[in-house]
Order: C-alpha cells, then sequence, then structure tokens
C-alpha cells in the first residue's frame, strides 16, 4: 500500500468522477471517503464490519452509490441517537446536547459542564448522555451569563 491518494484506482485519470461498471455507478474507497467526509480507513472499517456493502474486483474494492447512500442514512449520529424509543436531542421539543448549548451560548462546552457540576444549570442524564432543556439554558444566560456582561460593564 502507498500514500497515494489514488490507491486502489485501476485508471488514476477517474479517480475524481465515479465510474460507470456494468450500467450501474460505482465509486471506489477513496471517493467514498470523499464523498462521506471520512478517511479511506473509515471506509473500509465500514465494509469488514458489513456496515457498508463492497465489492472486490481483483484487488480493488467498487461501492455502489445507491450503497453509499444506505450507509449514509444508517451512520450512527448523535442528533439521530434513542433513548428507550424517543430521540435524545429532540430539538423541536428543546431537549439539546451540552456541546448543542455550549454553540448556542457561545462558550466552551467545559464551561457548560461547570455549570451542571455546580448546579447553575440543570440538565438531567438519558443513559449515558447529558440532556439540557431549552429553558434551564434561558434561565442560565440569563442569571449567569448576561449578569457577567453586566458586572464586566459596571467594573471598567
Amino acid at each position: 500500500m502507498t500514500g497515494d491518494a489514488n490507491w486502489g484506482n485501476q485508471n488514476p485519470e477517474s479517480s475524481l468522477a465515479p465510474e460507470q461498471n456494468n450500467s450501474k455507478r460505482v465509486v471506489s474507497i477513496t471517493e467514498a471517503a470523499r464523498l462521506n467526509k471520512v478517511t479511506r480507513q473509515a471506509i473500509y472499517v465500514a465494509i469488514k464490519q458489513r456496515k457498508l456493502r463492497a465489492t472486490k474486483d481483483a484487488t480493488r474494492w467498487t461501492i455502489d452509490l445507491d450503497d453509499l447512500e444506505e450507509y449514509k442514512k444508517n451512520k450512527y449520529s448523535r442528533k439521530k441517537s434513542m433513548y428507550e424509543g424517543e430521540l435524545l436531542f429532540d430539538n423541536s421539543k428543546g431537549f439539546y446536547s451540552i456541546n448543542q448549548v455550549a454553540k448556542m451560548l457561545n462558550v466552551p462546552a467545559q464551561k457548560i459542564y461547570y455549570a451542571t457540576r455546580v448546579g447553575h444549570l440543570k440538565a438531567y442524564r438519558k443513559g449515558a448522555a447529558w440532556v439540557v432543556q431549552i429553558d434551564e439554558v434561558k434561565e442560565y444566560k440569563q442569571n449567569y451569563l448576561d449578569r457577567r456582561t453586566t458586572v464586566d460593564q459596571i467594573v471598567s
């Protein structure tokens, strides 16, 4: 195996475009990785774990684009995490993860974890995840983050 980006391709000129093979649209591992925005190794592992269907033609893996789309739909995502049949972080119902709250408030995630630990922000465990309700986020922002800005203005 070489470090070449076209490793495994029979025709280097076609490394950026999907090939036509037996009237099916197929891609190589390299192309599938680029389309999925992951490494080639991640695609290879998905194939070995039978999470992604692929065929090996002599020395080269080919992946049907329909199979790649199916893999994308079923791929693990924190946003799709379920607990007891319900979405963990259902934003439409006001449930957010620690990282989502940190992005909303434009603060580091560690600050949110600290706020939950000392009791400034109420969060609830669902399985292994921390879930924060939007009302708690608003209260925390009003009582602690906005207050900090006011104190900083007074000191200046």
